[in-house]
């Protein structure tokens, strides 16, 4: 069992009074509105309104406009008579990343509530705005957010940019069709000799793909409901958009994936939310509600994120178009040597230099760091310990493995703290109580299905034809454990989130089966719940930005030495939890130092510390940096000490020379 330095145990044990003082003081944190899913226009006159009525403290700003014409919209929480906004260190809370996710909209809505209502009855939040900074983007995808809201529900994850996914020259010309007319894009399955899935012996609602090595044989096909509206032997390949707006960021982009994007940071929203983080680089922390999870599940001691819980059945539905998709995928590969026309002997004997940059180019490329420094871990393990005992979550709903994710981003490019988290839950495996069971161990569908050209065996429906359902490369079999296991607690909670299988007669595939869980019935939780998650989440969002850096100048002390001498000491302190820089942030360079800075002429400076010093990273919980300097200098004269962190804001201190 890790033991903390004692300072790292106070800080701890100070971050938990001060929350509870925040909930204390709080009350019971308001529902209003949140026991509801807002559409793009009632979310937008909620936050127009809230910014309204408190133009003191809060600003509306546009983060980017979609392809339909939607604002994502940013609202900007800070008091900036007291200093600006930019000045001071800031928490980031971005939401509804992900089409289908719109759950995190209406916690950051109701989170933005809690701030704004009680800046004028409540100290502590009074406090919070007056030095720190709080920026919200509740709804990044909107125009995919909107589709939970359409007559059709299809669980629409990608935004709607146009995009040729199968590569033949047409554009969204093969979407999927509500067949049976029951409101929704479900599955159908269909009886096919070829075929690789089972009916589950644990639960007929649910498909397992058939083992052999354990006497199993399928005898089922998985379709995404629909017909092949273009003709291609595929069905439903080429629908509406889009791009997955949590696929398109900078770490472990997905180069070539069915909706990543022609590349990193190309679409208007994940443009437009880089572009603001830029500008905003006091941001010291970011929370994301999305569909990967760092919070529930604690990065394990060599700063790994445990196995996502993927849901099977749509997985299978979406293994049937792999094929279809592979057109275009592109596999590079780093030649270990010159092409055969290049002579290595003649470039190094006759190219200045190249011996040298040959040797440079034999010293292994050092690779991007995917796992959270050993001396970070204890910050996300601490704030991944409360997170759980504040909202009570002990194992998530479905969620996915990190590719291309903004809140990665913010670790390893940014240099801060990051989370991600999908607002809810559903009791671990065994029940409350149990182990941190997280899901099985299968790589998601969106992943690139393998190499160009690389033979995939078949699994499913039509084998050999077109159409049939290729098995995705690297992809295990699914036993659909995290199905049972979410049928189960819908069950238990009578959740009306399964689609029964009912019959229909396709045209082309003749008798099926059409069913499968509802559209955005796993993404999201009920509304009901939505009043109690809202509540709990506000608690996490005050208490994380409670922990954020904050730097001061806490003792100051000047001697006069004769002869127009003086000794001048200052002691630079980190109050907050978090340190200034993290570890990784020093290591990527993506984190200033701290500015240390005397003013005076530099002529002045005698010895001591340089006129201006720099610190990458100060601990928090009231560590402290000690400065000295030996000055000359005129009695009565006034110098100014100034301690500048990108992440921990600023002070200035003028001390008189005696």
């Amino acid at each position: 069992m890790l033991k903390f330095p004692d300072w790292r145990r106070r800080s701890k044990q100070a971050a938990g009074i001060l929350v509870c003082a925040l909930i204390l003081l709080t009350g019971s944190i308001p529902a209003a509105d949140v026991a509801k899913y807002h559409t793009y226009e009632e979310l937008s006159n909620a936050l127009k309104s809230l910014a309204g009525r408190h133009a003191d403290i809060a600003r509306l700003a546009e983060v980017a406009r979609t392809r339909q014409g939607r604002t994502v919209w940013a609202l900007e929480i800070a008091n900036t008579a007291v200093a600006p906004a930019d000045s001071r260190p800031a928490l980031l809370v971005v939401a509804n990343l992900e089409g289908d996710q719109v759950a995190g909209s209406e916690l950051a809505l109701q989170a933005i509530e809690l701030l704004l209502d009680g800046y004028a009855t409540k100290p502590e939040l009074k406090r919070l705005i007056d030095t720190q900074a709080f920026y919200f983007i509740p709804r990044l995808n909107p125009d995919a957010a909107e589709m939970m809201f359409a007559p059709v529900k299809t669980g629409q994850k990608a935004n709607l940019t146009p995009q040729d996914d199968d590569n033949d020259g047409r554009i969204d010309e093969d979407p999927a069709e509500d067949l049976n007319g029951d409101g929704a894009i479900a599955l159908m399955r269909v009886k096919d000799a070829f075929g690789a899935f089972m009916i589950h012996p644990e639960d007929a609602r649910l498909m397992k793909r058939a083992d052999p090595l354990k006497g199993e044989k399928g005898g089922y096909a998985i379709y995404i409901e629909g017909i092949d509206n273009d003709g291609d032997g595929f069905l439903n390949e080429d629908g509406p958009g889009g791009v997955d707006l949590n696929r398109n960021f900078q770490h472990r982009y997905p180069y070539y994936a069915p909706e990543a994007g022609r590349h990193m940071v190309n679409e208007a929203e994940t443009r437009g939310l880089m572009d603001y983080v830029i500008r905003k680089r006091n941001i010291a922390a970011i929370l994301t509600f999305g569909e990967s999870d760092n919070l529930v599940g604690t990065p394990n001691r060599r700063g790994e994120l445990g196995p996502p819980s993927i849901l099977d059945l749509p997985v299978f539905g979406r293994e049937v178009v792999v094929e279809a998709r592979k057109a275009g995928i592109v596999t590079i590969e780093t030649p270990q040597r010159f092409p055969f026309f290049m002579d290595e002997e003649f470039m190094r004997r006759e190219t200045p230099g190249r011996q040298e940059q040959q040797q440079r180019m034999r010293q292994p490329a050092r690779r991007p760091a995917e796992t959270i420094q050993t001396p970070d871990l204890e910050y996300f393990r601490t704030i991944s310990e409360k997170y759980r005992s504040l909202t009570g979550i002990r194992a998530t709903g479905p969620t996915r493995a990190p590719a291309g994710a903004f809140f990665e981003y913010g670790y390893y490019q940014f240099g801060v703290p990051s989370f991600s988290t999908p607002g809810w839950g559903i009791p671990p495996a065994g029940g409350p109580g149990a182990g941190g069971e997280r899901g099985s161990m299968m790589r998601p569908a969106e992943e690139p299905p393998g190499p160009a050209g690389q033979d995939t065996p078949p699994s499913g429906g039509m084998a050999g034809r077109p159409g049939a359902a290729a098995q995705v490369p690297g992809v295990p079999s699914g036993t659909a454990a995290f199905d049972l296991r979410l049928l189960k607690w819908m069950d238990a909670e009578k959740i009306d989130g399964f689609l029964p299988w009912t019959p229909y007669r396709h045209p082309k595939l003749g008798d099926v089966e059409v069913g499968g869980i509802r559209p955005y019935a796993a993404a999201n939780p009920p509304e009901a719940r939505l009043a109690d998650l809202a509540k709990t989440h506000s608690e996490f969002i005050l208490y994380l930005a409670s922990l954020l850096p904050r730097i001061s100048i806490a003792k100051t002390e000047v001697t006069g030495l004769g002869g127009g001498l003086y000794r001048i000491k200052a002691e630079v302190e980190n109050s907050g939890y978090l340190p200034t820089a993290l570890a990784h942030g020093v290591t990527s360079r993506s984190v200033k130092p701290t500015m240390i800075q005397l003013g005076i002429a530099p002529e002045a400076l005698v010895s001591g510390d340089a006129k201006t010093s720099y610190l990458p990273a100060l601990a928090g919980s009231g560590r402290r940096q000690k400065y000295e300097w030996i000055v000359k200098g005129t009695a009565g004269s006034a110098v100014p000490i100034k301690v500048v962190s990108q992440k921990g804001g600023s002070e200035t201190a003028t001390i008189y020379l005696k």
